[in-house]
């Protein structure tokens, strides 16, 4: 068990913490015709918008019911109904996804109350979906906005039913995961000859694919009327332990029984959520994925060597970090240094010997000494002051390319993830040995031929 420590900074330095409605939103994105809308300041969707451009690169639907000081203390009523009418017109998209943010929750907005009077005053709105997630920036983070998102989606469209369809399983798909993985974890599921629902699913709206024509809403995602079958599956699986109170959720409204997996990195857990596929299925697993259990358990030996006592610092959303430290651990690294944005029940299990809840200034300050520093693109600075090598994980992530591909779950994720971290650990081992070796590749690594026998002279047989 992690020991937590609490923030005692009277201000953050160098913020590590994004906000509630920015999970939120990201939520929402992953909704197919959807278009999500904070209810604040122009500054809070600004925010957002050019934080998920930068780490995308797409084009991001985003919109904002432009809160000033009169509407905040008057109240918002009149700018959520002209927002909602306007984007009924413009954009015409089947979902919006309504976020509150810390200003308007101040000032204790009844958006409950709100969106029921707007409905009853304008019936062309029939048609689209409204679903609010109370999300205030005081409360919370990233991960809490998006599980809130996801929650509130669930109670407002997911019916009551008692009808199983049994080849049918809910993917409950935690922030941490980038659209790559999402698209792994659907191939994995249909591979087995079942039908996933992904909520969210952003490798449909945000996988780098261009549409032929501009829409002002996402094009991809999850429908909203496969998310009103979600009631009638066998089985949800929650990937993150951020969306258990999702997946409760949806038990207690339909009935559907739920498996949590708090990562999908690592050997361990890939034969879970292979094994219980196989169980639902009632079908044998398939060859390539015995194949690809074959190449990772040779990735783990080939890149053991590298990882061993290496000495690791990471900084990440409750649930990212989770899955992390644990791939760390189980290749023989420690981590040494775990900084957490806010607080989480996942913390206590996370593979260190503490979790500092704090921001990039505690991260570089207790990171001073460790081997390899992992977070997002922001603890580039802190890396080069350092002089540590650095491994970008997480979002944002703007100063490289490819970041939605990447892909970190199941066998064949954790292989890349092995190989991709492991060479890091490599370079670094032969600048070192270019002092000892003209090779670099170490005294006893890579002989040009076969040991001699103990007991012979060196010179015997030749």
């Amino acid at each position: 068990m992690a020991t937590i420590i609490p923030g005692r900074k009277a201000c953050t330095t160098n913020p590590l913490k994004m906000s509630a409605p920015i999970g939120a939103a990201l939520a929402f994105l992953g909704m197919d015709r959807a278009l999500p809308l904070l209810h604040g300041s122009q500054g809070c969707t600004a925010f957002g918008l050019v934080l998920f451009v930068r780490h995308f690169r797409e084009t991001i639907p985003l919109q904002t019911t432009a809160m000033n000081e009169v509407t905040t203390i008057l109240g918002g009523l009149e700018n959520i109904e002209q927002a909602l009418l306007n984007i009924r017109k413009r954009a015409n998209p089947a979902l919006i996804g309504l976020c509150s943010t810390g200003i308007t929750e101040a000032k204790g907005d009844d958006v409950a109350g709100f969106l029921k009077l707007i409905r009853e005053k304008h019936p062309e709105l029939d048609g689209t979906e409204v679903v609010f997630a109370p999300t205030p920036d005081f409360v919370g983070g990233f991960s809490d906005g998006w599980a809130k998102a996801v929650t509130a989606m669930i109670a407002a469209l997911v019916p009551q039913t008692k009808v199983r369809t049994p080849w049918q399983v809910n993917i409950l798909a935690g922030c941490h995961l980038t659209p790559g993985d999402i698209e792994e974890i659907r191939e994995t599921v249909e591979a087995f000859g079942l039908t996933p629902i992904v909520l969210p699913d952003l490798s449909g709206s945000l996988d780098g694919h261009i549409p032929e024509t501009f829409l002002p809403h996402t094009l991809g995602g999850t429908r909203l009327e496969d998310v009103k079958r979600m009631g009638a599956s066998a089985i949800t699986i929650a990937i993150g332990e951020q969306l258990r109170p999702a997946a409760e959720l949806l038990q207690k409204k339909a009935g559907v029984p739920v498996r949590v997996f708090e990562h999908l990195s690592g050997l361990a857990a890939c034969d879970a959520f292979i094994a219980l596929l196989s169980d639902l299925s009632e079908q044998d697993v398939p060859a390539k994925y015995r194949r690809q259990r074959s190449q990772l358990q040779d990735a783990m030996l080939d890149g053991h060597f590298y990882f061993g006592e290496q000495k690791v610092a990471i900084a990440a959303e409750p649930d990212l970090l989770f899955a992390l430290s644990h791939f760390f651990a189980d290749m023989g690294a420690q981590v040494t240094c775990a900084i957490a944005p806010q607080d989480a029940p996942v913390l206590a299990r996370v593979a260190a010997d503490a979790v500092r809840i704090g921001d990039l200034g505690d991260f570089e300050e207790h990171a001073a000494g460790c081997d390899l520093l992992v977070t997002h693109s922001h603890g580039r600075q802190a890396a080069a002051r350092l002089g540590i090598p650095f491994w970008r994980a997480g979002l944002p992530t703007f100063d490289r390319l490819g970041v939605a591909h990447k892909v970190t779950v199941g066998y064949r994720g954790t292989r890349d993830l092995i190989f991709e971290v492991g060479n890091v650990f490599m370079e670094q081992l032969h600048a070192h040995e270019q002092h000892v070796t003209p090779t670099g590749f170490g005294p006893d690594l890579h002989r040009s031929g076969p040991a001699p026998a103990v007991d012979a002279p060196a010179h015997a047989g030749h």
